[in-house]
């Protein structure tokens, strides 16, 4: 044990006496490492916000609008516009090909009004089985049931916001508004969805669908039976480009149009926007990579330079060793354990440093899609681990040449 002491009583002397050359080899290590954990970081924040938007729809859900259906395939020039229509989501609920579905009527230009307060949300009717499609968690009371259709009872489910401009600090279960007259309890409310001020998740209400239609259907010549978009979901979600053209044979066949026009569609896939994400992900990962190696190569090589320095100054202290009885594996074991302490104390240091800084900006809201950088544990273990290796690999490569050395002839170095 006093061995052992004593060697990291010399290791610390020796770093004392070289000072500025300590500060510089661990400056450099540290930065190396800190910045390469902090571009990884943030490349991770962006990748978890972007997933978490896109969660906040809901899992495998396919929207489709109405459209234009051109004359003449690819010729928009003489398209004619057509509406969605219950019949539609009917036929689209009942392909094999979709495992899902659920018509929507929405209409901003209603108005809700409490005894509180009044306010001018979005209000959408739909059927029950819209919260299996979207991602629409409640926070007190029930969701939409189909008795409530069934029945045409006047229920209504609110979004976070919306309850809280028509019930500012009350409880809004059980109460009731009016929207544009007509009198509605509320069933259940939502808890904030999404981040920051995009709001317009929470600035909803939901009714029975067969409400919506009997007395707020959509404005507009031709708009009888007509529905504002449908949501559905493919059977099964690798297959959603067969379900997706089975949705526009249908929509093809109802409205008199050539279904193979992608032209004629106004859609949204959420899974082939996952898709491309992904690949945004897998190109950022690749340049991430790219960026880290030439990071950690560059730190690599400052710290195998200054190594190489400092073994080769002290060829003469090996030699003075080795004539006082120092045995080759001493040698290496002393230098060994310094180059362990320098990189790996100095790669500490920097990982300390980027999760100090990753740690106080967690509470920033970002942008819109990007979350606050993360610490990513394995590419902390990489980064330290090949500095690390570098730095031992450079003390001990020189100084295994000095102790091969006679002492005479190491004493006699320059």
């Amino acid at each position: 044990m006093r061995s052992v002491s004593d060697i990291f009583g010399q290791i610390f002397r020796n770093l004392w006496a070289h000072k500025l050359r300590s500060f510089l080899t661990m400056f450099g290590i540290a930065w190396g490492v800190g910045s390469l954990l902090l571009l990884v970081g943030v490349g991770e924040g962006f990748r978890s916000g972007n997933k978490r938007e896109l969660a906040e729809f809901g899992k495998d859900i396919m929207f489709l609008f109405p459209g234009r259906a051109p004359s003449v395939k690819g010729n928009m020039t003489s398209a004619r516009s057509y509406l969605l229509t219950y019949q539609d989501y009917e036929d689209i609920r009942h392909a094999p090909e979709v495992r899902n579905a659920c018509p929507i009527i929405s209409r901003g230009d209603l108005h809700e009004v409490s005894e509180f307060s009044n306010g001018s949300g979005e209000v959408l009717g739909t059927e029950p089985q819209l919260n299996e499609i979207s991602y629409l968690p409640l926070q007190e009371g029930r969701w939409l049931n189909n008795l409530d259709g069934a029945q045409r009872r006047n229920v209504v489910v609110l979004g976070n916001q919306l309850a809280k401009v028509l019930f500012p600090g009350r409880p809004a279960l059980g109460a009731f508004i009016l929207i544009n007259g007509l009198r509605f309890e509320v069933i259940g409310s939502m808890p904030h969805l999404g981040r920051g001020d995009n709001m317009w998740l929470n600035n909803r209400a939901y009714i029975p669908y067969e409400v919506m239609a009997a007395n707020f259907p959509l404005k507009g010549e031709n708009h009888q039976n007509s529905i504002s978009f449908i949501e559905y979901q493919p059977h099964v979600t690798a297959e959603h480009v067969i379900a997706r053209d089975a949705v526009h044979k249908i929509v093809g066949h109802n409205h008199g149009f050539d279904a193979s026009d992608d032209n004629a569609f106004d859609e949204w896939d959420s899974i082939e926007e996952s898709k491309m994400v992904g690949t945004i992900f897998d190109v950022m990962n690749m340049f991430l990579g790219a960026v880290g190696v030439v990071t950690l190569a560059l730190g690599a090589i400052g710290v195998i330079n200054i190594m190489l320095v400092a073994v080769s100054e002290r060829t003469q202290e090996i030699g003075l060793r080795k004539a006082l009885g120092a045995t080759n594996r001493n040698i290496l074991f002393h230098f060994f354990l310094e180059g362990l302490l320098l990189t790996l104390g100095s790669g500490m240091l920097g990982l300390a440093f980027a999760g100090g800084l990753m740690g106080l900006m967690g509470g920033v809201q970002g942008p819109q899609g990007f979350d606050p950088p993360k610490l990513v544990p394995m590419s902390a273990m990489l980064a330290i681990g090949c500095l690390t290796l570098a730095g031992v690999i450079a003390g001990l490569y020189p100084a295994r040449k000095a102790a091969m050395l006679q002492p005479v002839e190491a004493l006699r170095q320059e």
